[in-house]
């Protein structure tokens, strides 16, 4: 390994490509005179076929394909009879947006309100509606068109356009069996809950995938190799591994990086922004942010402790339901292969007591191989975990604690499902096509308590909605960052992406981290007269 003796400065450095590093880069070098260094650990893979083409999404999301993912795996969950899950995400251009399952899931006002509650109007349901606006290019069918957005960089498709006699029998009983009436936009705020035969997915027109690369990084904005085009002041520089973040009298100044064996320093005049994903809680706290104790154990001089940091890491639970199939159905259209899901539905908790009108199940028809699959997940969790580095060495892998049901109501939730939903929903199935049976779990097992606890823990699964663990909050609430991005205890620091998401959303996480991406950006634009640089005596922010 070998160093460089100069260290480059551009205004702002951005680690990571994902939904909120890419929003960032590109929103900032709207501004001709700013510049940007984007570090991204690797490579720009869009015009791969297994990125490039959705119908990939699903495999690659099984296989983990060592060439697109970081390579890592989680502790056993002790909730779970020790399974171990991988602990992993897009290690490409894009990042999770590159590699995940392309679904578009816009939070819902509720979960705004609560992050209103906390942090301000920035994060009011109304503000979000007006960003996501501003950010999507909806090709598709809705209710309410005033809450769309038809000019944005991400292309958005609801597909398929004629939907399957699979997918219509399947929401036909979902109807039936929940009373929850069709749904046309699922992310129309005045339908949150229903069932739905067309699912909306980050694709262009002709159904190839959408990501954070292609929509902010695209040859308009960039070249191939990273250089901004039309006079941009844009560096993304590829194969580059963040390992630290180094600081002034608490200024974050400079990233210390890897590129193809060779250490490189970049510093920042402006912000150094992380956008890492779930690694950005092992970044912050290898540059000496995070608890004290762990910090110091790990050989790493505190440069503010908070032990907030990797605590309060949510994800959604992922179970299944497996049924037999008509021969003649086919789960998506021959002629589009690329809208890859068999229906859905969002639909509340159906544990006795819970809010009827706030979403809390995602439902996923699936095809697989020769049975329909519903995919389930819990979105109201309430089991927290954690993420703690080991030593002060960056490519060791951090122990990655999920905590899985550590909360026994996420337990119940899961098994109302079960017992609610699937049964009733395998029953309305089967009458309206007796080819449709449910084979796992059986109604023997759906039927007997513990029977069916034991189906849930041997079979739990595992999804990427991560979240949490930078949380946005104050500091005496449990925070990270504040509403606008910044680390407390610390100057020109900023985190953007789901990690800092303060409560669950509920749904997929790569729209919200869009939208907390553009709007930190939209933030900094605000203070772009204010420019600081290295070696200056600044007070941390709030």
């Amino acid at each position: 390994m070998t160093r460089e003796r100069s260290a480059p400065v551009f205004d702002y450095i951005v680690i990571g490509t994902g939904p909120a590093g890419a929003a960032i880069a590109k929103t900032l070098t709207d501004d001709k005179r700013t510049s940007v260094l984007v570090l991204e650990a690797g490579g720009n893979n869009d015009s791969n076929q297994p990125i490039r083409d959705s119908t990939f999404a699903l495999e690659l999301e099984e296989r983990f394909f060592p060439q697109y993912f970081w390579q890592g795996e989680g502790v056993p969950q002790e909730n779970l009879n020790e399974l171990t899950f991988e602990w992993t995400t897009g290690r490409l251009s894009g990042g999770g947006s590159s590699i995940n399952g392309e679904q578009y899931v816009r939070p819902t006002a509720a979960v705004f309100r609560e992050w209103e509650n906390l942090l301000g109007p920035l994060w009011s349901s109304r503000r979000a509606i007006m960003n996501f606006k501003r950010l999507e290019k909806y090709n598709g069918n809705t209710n309410t068109p005033k809450v769309r957005g038809f000019n944005g960089k991400i292309n958005i498709r609801q597909a398929p356009k004629n939907p399957t006699t699979m997918a219509k029998k399947l929401v036909s009983a979902i109807e039936q069996a929940t009373g929850f009436k069709e749904i046309l936009d699922y992310n129309d705020p005045t339908t949150p809950l229903g069932s739905f035969t067309r699912w909306q997915l980050y694709q262009k027109p002709n159904g190839q995938r959408e990501s954070a690369s292609t929509a902010f990084l695209s040859s308009d904005i960039m070249t191939r190799d990273g250089r901004g085009v039309n006079g941009r002041k844009l560096n993304v520089s590829f194969k580059s591994t963040a390992l630290r973040v180094l600081f002034h009298n608490r200024r974050a100044d400079s990233v210390e990086f890897l590129k193809e064996s060779k250490y490189i320093r970049a510093c920042a005049r402006k912000k150094i922004i992380v956008s890492a994903g779930i690694n950005s809680a092992q970044l912050l706290m290898l540059s000496g942010i995070g608890p004290a104790e762990l910090l110091k154990k790990a050989g790493i001089s505190v440069v503010f402790n908070n032990p907030n940091v990797g605590r309060h890491l949510r994800n959604h639970t992922l179970n299944f339901a497996v049924f037999t199939t008509n021969p003649n159905d086919n789960p998506v259209p021959p002629d589009d292969l690329h809208s890859l899901y068999t229906g859905g539905a969002f639909l509340p908790d159906p544990t006795p007591g819970a809010d009827q009108d706030r979403r809390g199940v995602q439902l996923i028809g699936i095809r697989l191989e020769d049975t329909l699959t519903i995919a389930i997940l819990f979105l109201q969790t309430k089991s927290q975990g954690s993420v703690e580095i080991q030593s002060n060495d960056p490519l060791q892998i951090v122990l990655a604690d999920e905590g899985f049901l550590e909360n026994t109501t996420d337990l119940e939730a899961v098994k109302n499902i079960y017992k609610i939903y699937i049964k009733n929903i395998a029953a309305k199935l089967s009458a309206i096509d007796s080819a449709y049976q449910i084979v796992s779990p059986t109604l023997d097992i759906i039927n007997d308590e513990a029977k069916l606890e034991q189906f849930i823990k041997e079979n739990f699964d595992h999804n990427h909605h991560q979240q949490g663990t930078l949380r946005m909050a104050p500091l005496q609430k449990g925070g990270v960052v504040d509403r606008r991005g910044r680390v407390h205890g610390v100057k020109d620091l900023i985190v953007a992406d789901a990690s800092i998401v303060p409560f669950t959303v509920d749904g997929n996480t790569s729209a919200p981290a869009y939208l907390i991406g553009f709007t930190i950006a939209q933030q900094l634009l605000k203070q772009k007269g204010n420019r600081s640089f290295p070696g200056q005596n600044n007070e941390p922010e709030e």
